[in-house]
């Protein structure tokens, strides 16, 4: 359908009138106006926003878009009492089902994420969780790794994600992935808590979700369960029996000891968040990872999130399209159909998809091709718009526009003993319109975890006597994350502070564009002096700005008044050619020295 034939025809000043909720996906929008979700997508590029048919958007959003479209857009009526109610720790629904009819939904499995420091037993964690789940039947084969699986619990399912860490947990939350209900935190009863745990916390808070600790090794004969309490304590994760409200479950992966009261306990955490979905609709979801080998092809492992998954349809995952050709279990086994929380591996795929990309089922294969376009066509202009993380520079405009409360830091200083003072003071900055919230802080150098967490939760990375290691340099760079370094704490502080009142001025450098050397010098009357030139590297452009270099020594900074080619006046010398450079308000040039054509770029 072209966007001209969805358009509605209004005669006159007749409207359309459309309610909408507070908020809806663009497929809902489009069901609601009746068009095409492809048009709505087109008019919010056209509008400057990007967004896919499952885009969470806003009514004010919608209003605009409606408008243009020929409708007029009203808030929904409902009774207050019906508003559904968010329970402190329930991690936000699924995007997917935000708007289903709530009585066409069904309770669904909890997906949980295991995450910890390095050594503390993640891997031997969820192996002995899958080891007790496996049947007799199996025992002597070897099961099918598809980086996540389902098990089964006195007949009710778990689903584990088997991310390798707190990275690949966020990189696929910055991909729009949110498809954990519970983060288990293992903590070794022996060791307590280390840097990598400190940073498996702060990543699980950034993305809302709850976080049950496992106490493992309680076996070892040097472990310290109450030690190891004080220490999550000390980080703001107060056990129930100390008077908080987190669960920690004292285990032994290795001995098997306390694996059943731990299952037992993720029922318990996720019961509050009433977990559901709609298994009567096509599917959607998550692609958690993708393999090619030479006698399957592509198998790419999804988490089906919302609807059911059969044999035969068409998938849309991120840029690419297939049909599912083949569909198994994580135990290898061949199954027809995938209902809401199941991870499945299928074939079908013709290249890799990137892990965290949204999966959808569509009609048809041309209903997937027109998807696509639209999508590469919105990746092409969101190269082209303001970028989605949050600069320092552009926190008060974002705040006055209603995009956001919060400015998201993620913090990293030289020794602990600077962390402190920072953070502190840090907290006391701001209103209650716009405050500061460190998602993480800790010592060392800047990587690419911090990059990525900044990313996921549009955040602005600070560091203070630390570098900022090649590939999180690399990571900032290609995501257009704000990183910024600091020597003196004052001025950090002070930076902050003007950015969240609007008064932070931004950092230019001066980038050279081209090179002249002067081989000549001319006098004009009443007109100052020519310097003939031969541009050495780069071009030199007419009314830029310039340096004049005499040896070491910088003799002269200003702008290019006039630039010639014999007796033509030119914009630009490129390369390679000769020219005349007059500069603007200066007429000292010697042979040899040299003219440097460069630009301010924002830092």
């Amino acid at each position: 359908m072209s966007g001209e034939e969805s358009k509605p025809a209004v005669d006159g000043n007749e409207e359309r009138i459309v309610q909408v909720p507070p908020s809806l996906t663009v497929r809902d929008l489009a069901g609601l106006m009746d068009v095409s979700p492809i048009d709505i997508i087109k008019q919010m590029m056209n509008d400057g926003i990007m967004a896919n048919i499952n885009q969470q958007i806003d009514f004010d959003t919608a209003a605009i878009v409606g408008s243009e479209m020929g409708f007029e857009i009203v808030p929904e009526l409902f009774e207050e009492e019906d508003a559904p109610r968010a329970e402190p720790g329930v991690p936000p629904r699924w995007r997917f089902i935000s708007d289903e009819d709530p009585a066409n939904l069904r309770p669904r499995p909890p997906i949980v994420t295991v995450l910890g420091h390095v050594d503390h037993g993640k891997t031997t964690l969820l192996d002995s969780i899958r080891e007790t789940n496996v049947q007799a039947s199996e025992a002597g084969g070897i099961t099918q790794h598809i980086g996540a699986y389902q098990i089964d619990v006195q007949g009710r399912k778990i689903t584990f994600l088997d991310t390798p860490g707190h990275e690949a947990f966020t990189a696929m939350r910055a991909r729009g992935a949110q498809c954990t209900d519970l983060v288990i935190l293992v903590v070794a009863a022996d060791d307590g808590v280390m840097p990598q745990t400190r940073e498996a916390i702060d990543h699980a808070r950034a993305a809302q979700v709850p976080i049950l600790v496992a106490l493992n090794k309680v076996d070892k004969s040097n472990a310290n369960i109450d030690r190891a309490k004080q220490e999550l304590a000390d980080v703001d994760l107060l056990a129930e029996d100390w008077g908080g409200e987190v669960i920690c479950v004292p285990i032994s992966a290795k001995e098997r000891q306390g694996i059943e009261e731990l299952l037992e306990n993720i029922f318990l955490v996720t019961e509050v968040a009433e977990l559901k979905a709609n298994p009567d609709r096509p599917a959607q979801g998550t692609a958690i990872e993708g393999t090619l080998n030479e006698r399957q092809g592509v198998t790419v492992t999804l988490l089906v999130q919302n609807g059911t998954l059969h044999i035969g349809d068409v998938v849309v995952i991120g840029d690419r399209c297939g049909k599912v050709r083949a569909m198994f279990d994580d135990q290898g086994n061949r199954i027809q159909e995938a209902g809401p929380s199941m991870p499945v591996a299928i074939l079908g795929m013709p290249s890799v998809p990137t892990s965290g990309d949204l999966f959808e089922v569509v009609e048809s294969d041309r209903v997937a091709r027109d998807l696509i376009a639209v999508r590469v066509d919105a990746a092409r202009e969101a190269a082209k718009v303001s970028p989605r993380v949050i600069t320092l520079d552009d926190i008060f405009q974002r705040m006055q526009a209603g995009d956001i409360k919060e400015l998201n830091l993620v913090l990293k200083a030289d020794v602990q003993g600077s962390i402190e003072p920072i953070a502190k003071s840090l907290a006391s900055l701001g209103s209650d319109d716009l405050k500061v919230n460190i998602l993480h802080q800790g010592t060392g150098n800047i990587s690419e975890s911090d990059v990525m967490l900044a990313v996921a939760s549009s955040a602005t990375v600070i560091g203070f006597n630390v570098e900022i290691d090649s590939a999180a340099q690399r990571l900032a760079e290609v995501e257009a994350v704000d990183v910024r370094r600091y020597h003196v704490i004052y001025r950090l502080i002070e930076d902050i502070d003007k950015a969240l009142q609007g008064l932070l001025e931004p950092v230019y450098r001066d980038v050279v564009t081209g090179r002249a050397e002067v081989k000549a010098i001319f006098r004009i009357p009443r007109r100052g002096s020519i310097a003939g030139s031969y541009v050495v590297d780069g071009q030199i452009t007419r009314n830029g700005l310039a340096h004049v270099l005499r040896g070491e020594e910088q003799i002269y900074e200003g702008k290019i008044a006039s630039l010639k080619r014999f007796t033509e006046d030119v914009q630009e010398v490129a390369s390679g050619y000769e020219c005349g450079i007059g500069l603007e308000k200066f007429n000292d040039c010697q042979e040899g020295d040299v003219i440097e054509c460069y630009q301010k770029e924002q830092v």
